[in-house]
């Protein structure tokens, strides 16, 4: 009788060695990092979409962006004076709480915020997300929409019905109002109907000076309270 692949025995050594080489290889650049660029940036970035840092990571081929494993970057860079790989390197570990990243370039500060300040992108909203402004839908024939997706639209709350084959909005309906927190129901629909309330936006923080070592605020200060549950919440996309 053939064996079960259910049966297949994974090595949690050999799991867990892999994992520590992964480690080890992302300290080892973010320190080869560090002794190349002149400049190491911290940004943040609200309404997170890999898709959409991805397009930044090809806009800045020229640099190194890390995001993601803020505890294998803290050790990279050192957690006190003692531990830390330059000086004043401690400083910006005690900023990498949250959604927050690294960027190393030879860009001026100058260059860097001006690019960054201009760039934002839309995105269709995640349940949680605040609504930014109210939608009402008018009565009427919904022409876009194949009949087929009629029961979902009414599943989702919709007062629809068909009518000669074409699924009809049978009473005005609001789907939210300015401020409301978005319901998963709510989310579904705002993206059926090509409403985008999501800014992704990446905000530069701090920067340290290779040369100097000098460590500095750029934007507003990142709230202490960040939650330590975040650091390793996001997607294993560690650099460019």
């Amino acid at each position: 009788m053939p064996k079960s692949k259910r049966d297949k025995k994974v090595s949690l050594t050999k799991t867990a060695k892999k994992g520590l080489e992964l480690k080890q290889n992302l300290i080892e650049e973010l320190r080869k990092c560090v002794d190349t660029y002149k400049y190491l940036f911290i940004f943040s970035v609200a309404n997170m979409r890999n898709s959409k840092l991805k397009d930044i990571r090809n806009a800045w081929k020229h640099s190194r962006m890390f995001f993601g494993k803020n505890k294998v970057m803290m050790v990279a860079l050192g957690r006190s004076p003692s531990d830390e790989y330059k000086d004043n390197l401690h400083q910006v570990s005690k900023k990498l709480r949250g959604e927050v990243g690294l960027l190393f370039t030879d860009r001026t500060k100058e260059e860097v915020n001006e690019w960054f300040t201009k760039y934002t992108e839309m995105d269709y909203a995640r349940a949680g997300n605040k609504a930014t402004f109210t939608v009402n839908l008018d009565p009427g024939p919904l022409e876009q929409f194949p009949h087929s997706m009629e029961p979902q639209l009414r599943q989702l709350g919709l007062p629809t019905a068909l009518k000669r084959g074409v699924v009809t909005l049978l009473s005005d309906y609001e789907v939210c109002k300015e401020g409301d927190l978005l319901t998963p129901e709510q989310a579904r629909i705002l993206k059926l109907f090509g409403y985008e309330m999501a800014e992704f936006k990446v905000t530069i923080k701090y920067m340290w000076d290779a040369h100097s070592g000098r460590f500095h605020q750029m934007g507003d200060d990142l709230p202490e309270s960040a939650s330590e549950s975040a650091e390793e919440s996001e997607d294993d996309d560690d650099d460019s």
